[in-house]
């Protein structure tokens, strides 16, 4: 335990009788100071010298008259002795026992910086935030002594540090734990020393996850409520844990509760008790055994707990009653003619009936929505739909692909551009029986497809997000479906065309009517695409149809070559 020394001199404080305290020394008393039925004879100098408080009781008192009263300071007269022995610099132990009870009455008697430097608040406060907050065990014993100072120690914030430090250290990493606690758990094989694999080397042993929760049943009710709230919030302690600090505190705070029946104690307690362990309970199924919460219904029917109290306890118990043995479910009848409580355990395989039908249930349309031909993950972000439309390898698509894509509503726009081009590669190829030339397209479609960027008068990445926005709309979607099937159509003809006449003419003809219709789709595209706004500056000052001009003009002999092809 902490503890701090204030003070040299000896204690010469006296006792005369019961009610009698005087100080040993040659000066006789000036004042007199009431605290409840204690009167201390004291000195005016070393006492108004350090609290302002006092200062303006004598001030307000006739100079004939040197008694005082201050029945309502806190701590009573355990705590202004303390402080008095301060004022004279007499030796004074501070510990976690008293230090809140001597930091309230310092408070009451305004002992403040401002009257004289290293006054006791000052000394208090060091005190409690360089050892007291640090320690577990002192934190604990020093929130329990705040229950009898309230409201002094909640306005000073004494409580609400006690119950943060004491959470805090609750939710570390257990590996980081090196001060002292209580734990009388049994221990691991390997702990004792009684594995079949121990070497004979003892290990540092490691700090098990729930080394707090013994420490915290004694706690009184209100309290314990509080730190465990706070534990919970922090987020750091799993569920199962927090299961096991509420079974130790009703076993603790409830006798006979490990038996399912409460064998003594006040019967408006014991339910308070038991109605807050119930409010504490987490929401996730894996805090606390199916025993432990058939124990918690057992005694809640036996101490006539609230209807909302059992049917949250029954609710519990009915998602996890395939863990409950035989002997959990004998619960004790409270009247009638049965010994034990078959309605009970009939409503438990009701509710549990109900929830695997609800589990089930939200199975099959899980499922339904995975099979669901409709969705193409109707959830996912814009830059996930990017990332995943970039893996895609258009050339590589079937004619059923290729046609699934287009009618996709979702699908950025580029991605649409991009199977519409290697389908109409495939078609072109196709139709020269062989061949491997292709039409040449805009710079600014060739943009849109990986390995063609050479022809565009910009790269690929000047205008990349916009082209990944934009998407399609139905209208588009559906001239695109119809012109793609013509495409193909066209492509068939010439296939037949070539195969059965071997006319050079038509087959030219044939791929010249497959680039006028591909160029008509990518055509239309962008003008919807410019129409909707979706294209910036640099977009619309470079449109498919000004680019072919352009290129028409710089490079005459590349539509006479294709005119020959």
């Amino acid at each position: 335990m902490k503890f701090m020394k204030l003070g040299s001199k000896p204690d010469s404080f006296q006792t005369d009788g019961e009610n009698v305290r005087y100080v040993a020394t040659e000066l006789a008393s000036d004042i007199v100071v009431n605290v409840g039925d204690v009167k201390f004879y004291l000195h005016k100098f070393p006492l108004l010298s350090k609290s302002l408080r006092l200062q303006k009781l004598v001030s307000d008192t006739n100079e004939e008259d040197d008694e005082i009263h201050i029945h309502d300071i806190p701590g009573g007269p355990v705590a202004f002795e303390i402080c008095a022995k301060f004022c004279y610099g007499m030796v004074v132990t501070l510990n976690a026992y008293n230090v809140v009870a001597a930091r309230c009455a310092a408070e009451y008697l305004e002992m403040y910086e401002s009257i004289e430097k290293g006054n006791l608040i000052y000394k208090i406060e060091v005190f409690l935030n360089s050892s007291i907050f640090r320690s577990w065990k002192d934190s604990i014993i020093v929130l329990q002594t705040t229950k009898s100072l309230l409201p002094w120690s909640e306005e000073l914030k004494i409580v609400s540090h006690c119950i943060e430090s004491i959470a805090t250290k609750a939710s570390m990493d257990p590996s980081k734990v090196e001060w002292s606690y209580t734990y009388n758990r049994k221990k691991l094989p390997s702990e004792n020393g009684n594995d079949s694999h121990w070497n004979g080397v003892r290990k540092q042993l490691m700090v098990p996850k729930d080394w707090w929760v013994e420490d915290l049943c004694d706690l009184q009710l209100d309290l314990y409520k509080r730190v465990m709230s706070t534990i919970m919030s922090n987020g750091n302690v799993s569920g199962a844990v927090v299961g096991e600090a509420l079974s130790a505190y009703a076993s603790r705070r409830l006798p006979g509760f490990n038996k399912g029946v409460i064998q003594s104690g006040d019967f408006m307690k014991n339910r308070l008790v038991l109605e807050t362990i119930v409010c504490l309970l987490p929401p996730d199924m894996g805090s606390g055994s199916c025993g432990f919460s058939l124990k918690l219904l057992k005694v809640a029917i036996q101490l006539e707990c609230d209807e909302s109290v059992r049917s949250e306890l029954m609710r519990r118990i009915g998602q996890r009653l395939e863990e409950a043995t035989v002997a959990d479910l004998l619960i004790c009848a409270t009247a009638g003619e049965t010994t034990y409580d078959v309605e009970t355990v009939q409503k438990l395989l009701e509710v549990f009936v109900a929830h695997g039908q609800e589990q089930q249930s939200l199975l099959e349309d899980e499922l339904q929505e995975i099979r669901s031909p409709k969705m193409e993950h109707p959830g996912i972000s814009k830059s996930e739909r990017k990332r995943i439309c970039r893996l895609m390898d258009c050339r590589k698509l079937s004619a059923e692909a290729c046609m699934h894509a287009v009618q996709n509503e979702r699908l950025p726009l580029r991605v649409v551009v991009q199977v519409l081009f290697f389908e109409q590669m495939r078609a072109s190829t196709t139709s020269s029986s062989g061949g491997t030339s292709t039409p040449d397209l805009p710079g600014s479609i060739r943009a849109l497809h990986p390995g063609e960027s050479h022809g565009s008068s910009r790269s690929t990445t000047t205008n990349t997000e916009e082209e990944w926005d934009a998407v399609a709309t139905a209208e588009d979607i559906k001239v695109l479906k119809g012109e793609l099937a013509a495409l193909k159509l066209s492509g068939g003809s010439s296939q037949s065309s070539d195969r059965n006449s071997n006319n050079a003419e038509k087959v030219a003809a044939n791929k010249m009517k497959g680039f006028l219709m591909s160029k008509k789709i990518f055509s239309k595209i962008w003008s919807n695409k410019e129409k909707n706004g979706e294209i910036t500056s640099s977009d619309t000052s470079e449109s498919p149809a000004s680019t072919v001009v352009e290129e028409t003009k710089s490079t005459p002999s590349r539509s006479r070559r294709q005119s020959v092809s």
